[in-house]
């Protein structure tokens, strides 16, 4: 049999069978895309409430490097709204999904010295 008549045969099939294991495997990976999403999204609010701690232990509830940081947290926590319609709670541990954040949260640290 001549092989050049069989050459687009072969390659329809090899492209359809291609195709098909790259659909499979985009199918396959949307959930863990999303999860990685949100996980960026923890790390993001959860790095941002650590800081935000940490400029009211070292500097005090009403300093300006809290109200940076304070805003950081806020920024981070509005990222995450918008993107993904929840925000990470790093003090609850816990995924809201109402925008029902307090930007003054954090006011059990204001009878701390």
């Amino acid at each position: 049999m001549n092989l050049f008549a069989r050459l687009p045969h072969y390659f329809g099939r090899t492209a359809l069978a291609a195709t098909a294991a790259i659909g499979f495997t985009m199918l396959c990976a949307a959930p863990n895309l999303r999860a990685d999403r949100y996980e960026e999204c923890h790390r993001r609010i959860a790095k941002a409430d650590h800081r935000l701690h940490e400029a009211i232990e070292h500097h005090g509830y009403r300093s300006e490097q809290t109200e940076h940081a304070r805003h950081n947290l806020a920024e981070a926590r509005e990222h995450c709204w918008n993107t993904y319609h929840r925000w990470w709670d790093e003090d609850e541990h816990r995924w809201h999904t109402e925008r029902d954040w307090r930007d003054e949260d954090h006011e059990h640290y204001h009878e701390h010295p």
